[in-house]
């Protein structure tokens, strides 16, 4: 299964916004894109200084969205195409599918501290998915749908702290979250507003419309 395994704050540096690919760290000092100014490489500093044009924002955007959610470029545009097809706006509907993947839906119940240990989680059959055993990251959830912890993983000292985290955790309102029994059920197809990233989609509609 393909998958990225280079620096995950090489990322944020290179789009220049937070990714929030490291969980707890993106939110401490230890952040690299607070300490280091500029893109990666050795000529970071200067793409800082260059002016953007308009295929070079429909770019990034393209890019931030694809790094966000842990999607390679294949992945990324077969999502592309089925958003295409689907009544409604295209650029929310991408951002729809993009929220409803396996592990997303994992992360956004509280059950990692970022996408990346979802993703880890999901991989080692962790959890269950409709009381069945389900280890694809990139399995999307539809409406009545439900995530739960595998039974006698409890015992764990890892998912010990996980679940204590998920009992802070908000959820996003297309989920209800049982606390008690470490579950979700997916109640709904995530609205635009139940994304929890500021992205302009319609530029990723025009880079992939040209």
């Amino acid at each position: 299964m393909a998958r990225y395994t280079g620096p995950s704050c090489r990322l944020c540096r290179r789009e220049g916004r937070k990714l929030f690919l490291k969980g707890d760290r993106c939110i401490s000092d230890k952040c690299a894109l607070a300490r280091r100014e500029g893109a990666p490489g050795q000529h970071g500093a200067n793409a800082v200084r260059k002016k953007t044009g308009e295929y070079g924002r429909q770019l990034r955007e393209k890019q931030t969205a694809r790094r966000y959610y842990g999607v390679l470029e294949k992945q990324f545009r077969k999502y592309y195409d089925m958003a295409e097809k689907m009544p409604g706006i295209t650029g929310e509907n991408l951002l729809s599918i993009l929220e409803t993947r396996f592990d997303n839906v994992v992360y956004r119940m509280g059950m990692a501290s970022s996408r990346k240990e979802a993703r880890q989680l999901v991989l080692h059959a962790h959890f269950r998915l409709n009381g069945k055993k389900a280890n694809i990251p990139s399995i999307l959830l539809k409406p009545g749908d439900v995530v739960s912890l595998k039974e006698g993983d409890r015992d764990s000292v890892k998912i010990k702290e996980l679940v204590e985290r998920m009992q802070t955790t908000a959820a996003p309102a297309w989920l209800e979250i049982d606390k008690e029994n470490v579950s979700a059920k997916v109640l709904s197809v995530p609205a635009r507003e139940d994304v929890d990233f500021d992205f302009n989609e319609q530029l990723i509609v025009e880079l992939y419309s040209k």
